[in-house]
């Protein structure tokens, strides 16, 4: 077998290792243009260096377009979208305020965490639904006739 189609399978496997290192699908599209480069290596056995080259850049500009405009966008949709956001968790729930809410602005314990909470005044006992948040500071509203 010639040295060209043995570098064009080398060049193809460090890529698809690359790729397999330090996932991003990058790598993988290149990977898949030398394969292809080695496929012609091998069937067009009087290619010059040069055209490899050439053949090999050319599927690359092509395998990269293709993942862009047909991969790139496409992750997996989570059947838990929130599941990092803790605070957007709790929007919608009702608790009871330990501490009053003064001038607008208190503090709010849910399990272990304690959290800055904005809303109209209240007293401590009142119940109160989570409404919004903005970063980590919950939004509160005053749920009508619990006190």
């Amino acid at each position: 077998m010639r040295i060209e189609v043995m570098v064009w399978a080398g060049l193809a496997l460090l890529l698809f290792a690359a790729e397999a290192m330090a996932p991003g699908a990058f790598m993988l599209w290149l990977g898949l243009a030398a394969a292809a480069t080695f496929v012609i290596v091998l069937l067009a056995p009087g290619m010059s260096v040069l055209a490899q080259v050439i053949a090999f850049a050319i599927l690359s500009v092509v395998a990269i377009l293709i993942w862009q405009r047909w991969f790139r966008g496409r992750g997996r949709s989570s059947d838990q979208p929130k599941l990092n956001r803790r605070a957007e968790q709790l929007v919608g729930q009702v608790v009871l305020l330990a501490e009053p809410i003064v001038d607008g602005q208190g503090r709010l314990q849910i399990a272990d965490a304690f959290w800055t909470i904005r809303g109209p005044d209240a007293s401590a006992g009142t119940r109160v639904r989570i409404a919004s948040t903005d970063g980590m500071v919950l939004t509160v509203e005053p749920i009508a006739g619990a006190e």
